[in-house]
């Protein structure tokens, strides 16, 4: 199963079309975490709200991540040696404040942390490569306390 999330503070259409245009030619269950846009998915299994907990299960059962370049995902995927794609928002398409997503995607690229697709071709080349490997877990970079207080963080509310 893939699991897709675009988090919890708006619609990300652009996302969720090019994840619903590829799934026909996966075979497999896609399970996409969104907030109500324009674009209605036809191909994937859509949720609108999560609990944490099923949130977590879903995470756990899914062999691979597609998400936006929200952190909270990124760490968790990291921790989880999940693999994860990340989109992320762009601010000149009025999918964010800024392009904070585009820059930590390419530094989290650039240090050989994910994987990060700008398009609907770059998406179903990754998501056609059925042994897609995380590219590195959290704990070899970063401290178990440090883990722990951005874990609490994100689940703070």
């Amino acid at each position: 199963m893939i699991f897709c999330t675009i988090g919890t503070q708006a619609p990300f259409d652009r996302f969720v079309k090019m994840i619903d245009e590829v799934a026909p030619a996966l075979q497999e269950e896609i399970i996409v975490q969104t907030l109500k846009g324009s674009y209605a998915p036809q191909h994937v299994k859509v949720v609108e709200f999560l609990t944490p907990k099923e949130f977590n299960s879903l995470f756990a059962k899914a062999r691979l991540i597609v998400a936006h370049a929200g952190m909270g995902t990124i760490i968790s995927a990291l921790n989880q040696d999940k693999p994860i794609i990340v989109f992320p928002r762009r601010r000149e398409l009025k999918e964010h404040r800024s392009n904070h997503q585009i820059a930590t995607a390419d530094k989290l690229k650039e240090l050989g942390y994910l994987y990060v697709v700008e398009n609907a071709e770059e998406l179903k080349d990754l998501l056609l490569k059925r042994d897609l490997k995380p590219l590195c877990h959290i704990g070899s970079v970063a401290s178990t306390s440090l883990i722990e207080a951005v874990r609490q963080d994100i689940e703070t509310p």
